[in-house]
């Protein structure tokens, strides 16, 4: 079993399977937060049953993504003390304070307004409430912060030093290393795409709906505020893609090359489409426009960027094998993600166009069903976005960017316990992949059946508002009686007046 794989590569593979699953949940979980918060607000402005049934379905739907996301992600912090001991070892000084503050300040303080969110809708008051909805949302942000800012110091370390012993990373600055080159563009970017994926959700359960020609009215509510979210974070989507790009050609030049599959140094094109023949290194690619990654990093179609033979050559990035790096698995994801982005502002635009106005999308059975697909598109790209980054900076797990401290970097291969077994590995693998296809049938059951049933009126407003926002039958004839007396009344005043 040794012989066919390694303990590096089954260390890798396990760990790319919790984190695969994992970010599955993330992204719905954040960007349904602020789909709950908006529907919410609406309520406590609207006070109207069926605006507060709305609610209660983005809620149910919210929290059951919520555990499942926390518990995938239990799994990967343990595998740091176990089969990543060593890389616990020497990152330990820099990730103990992000990694407790993402518990202390982030984890405990969603986890405790999501309760109010579940069992305070008539104990606390309605603004209480809804202000709880917001700080959920903030609170998972501030989750993704310190997650983010513990990631994005493996990929620019700062504020440390390496220790004597040369066996670990020893923190100087807390806020030179929490604040490093690349944790706003990174933060920006990643945030952004989970609110895309948040908005694509919303208007695909809005698609499904209309579809089904039930609960038509939330439907169209849901699909505007989708469109709304998705217009606006995919606007935005261009500059934190900007500044990401920016931030890999100035720390990480291993990794932008390999995202183009530069071997030598050349104004890198930028291509739309393709694949890397790693054995010839050249890149097969149909379309390509000359200079384009460059004029993207700097503004300049002419800026010569080092290739991979020439950076490999160097004493920095000496431990860079070409022959041995994932170039065209960076390639693909990386190109993918690009076409995702552009497949989502089509589908934005779609969404947005035909939901305004005469509210076309009503009789657009292919766009409909384009709708409840499209969720796959950014939840593909945030994927690819994922392997890019981590597979890119390979073989590093601690990488040494340009403005990083002399000796702060760790290989892969250095980083793994060596006292973990691969049969113990893959034992682990198997185990893993059948709790998560468990984990995951059981949520998409139990989502699926919220959203089968659709919005439901609590008991106290079932009198008054069907769950569509229409009223009952009792509560329509209630109200043409009151109607009718008070117009009764209007006209007895005027008589007497008379």
């Amino acid at each position: 079993m040794e012989a066919l794989l390694g303990a590096v590569d089954a260390s890798r593979i396990q760990f790319a399977l919790t984190v695969l699953f994992h970010f599955v949940f993330v992204p719905l979980s954040i960007g349904l937060g602020l789909i709950v918060a908006i529907f919410e607000t609406k309520y406590y402005r609207s006070r109207k049953p069926e605006d507060k049934a709305a609610s209660n379905l983005w809620i149910k739907i919210f929290t059951t993504t919520f555990v499942i996301g926390v518990a995938s992600g239990i799994t990967m912090e343990f595998s740091f003390g176990t089969n990543w001991a060593n890389y616990s070892r020497f990152v330990g000084d820099i990730f103990g304070a992000p990694l407790a503050a993402e518990a202390l300040f982030a984890f405990f303080l969603e986890s405790t307004f999501l309760g109010i969110l579940l069992f305070g809708r008539h104990k606390v008051k309605p603004k209480t409430y809804m202000i709880s909805s917001w700080v959920v949302f903030g609170g998972s942000l501030l989750s993704a912060l310190w997650i983010l800012i513990a990631n994005s110091w493996m990929q620019t370390p700062a504020g440390a030093e390496l220790s004597a012993d040369g066996v670990k990373a020893t923190l100087t600055n807390f806020f030179e290393a929490a604040f490093n080159s690349s944790l706003l563009a990174r933060y920006t970017h990643t945030i952004d795409a989970l609110l895309i994926m948040g908005a694509f959700v919303a208007m695909a359960i809005g698609a499904y709906y209309l579809l089904k020609n039930r609960h038509t009215d939330f439907a169209m509510k849901t699909l505007r505020v989708g469109s709304a979210v998705a217009l606006v974070t995919t606007c935005c989507m261009l500059v934190f893609a900007h500044m990401t790009a920016v931030g890999v050609s100035e720390e990480q030049p291993t990794k932008l090359a390999m995202m183009e599959g530069a071997y030598d140094s050349e104004a890198m094109p930028l291509y739309l489409i393709g694949y890397v023949d790693e054995d010839t290194q050249t890149v097969v690619a149909p379309v390509a426009i000359p200079g384009g990654t460059s004029f993207l990093a700097s503004n300049n179609f002419d800026t010569v960027y080092p290739g991979m033979n020439q950076l490999a050559a160097s004493d920095k990035y000496r431990a860079f094998d070409v022959d041995s790096a994932p170039v065209n698995l960076v390639f693909v994801n990386y190109h993918t993600m690009v076409a995702c982005f552009g497949i989502i502002a089509l589908i934005m635009l779609l969404a947005l166009i035909f939901t305004r106005g005469k509210e076309k999308i009503r009789n657009m059975r292919w766009l409909q069903r384009l709708l409840v697909i499209s969720p796959l598109v950014p939840l593909i790209a945030i994927e690819c976005g994922w392997v890019t980054a981590e597979v890119g900076r390979q073989p590093w797990v601690v990488y040494p960017a340009i403005s990083g401290p002399d000796g702060i970097e760790l290989l892969t291969d250095q980083a793994i316990s060596f006292s973990v077994s691969v049969p113990e590995l893959i034992t682990t693998i198997v185990i893993f992949s059948v709790i998560y296809l468990l984990l995951l049938v059981a949520w998409a059951r139990m989502v699926g059946n919220y959203i089968k049933k659709g919005p439901q009126l609590d008991p106290e407003d079932a009198d008054g508002a069907q769950a569509d926002g229409t009223p009952t039958a009792p509560a329509a004839a209630n109200a043409a009686a009151t109607a009718t007396a008070a117009g009764a009344a209007a006209k007895g005043g005027e008589g007497s007046v008379a």
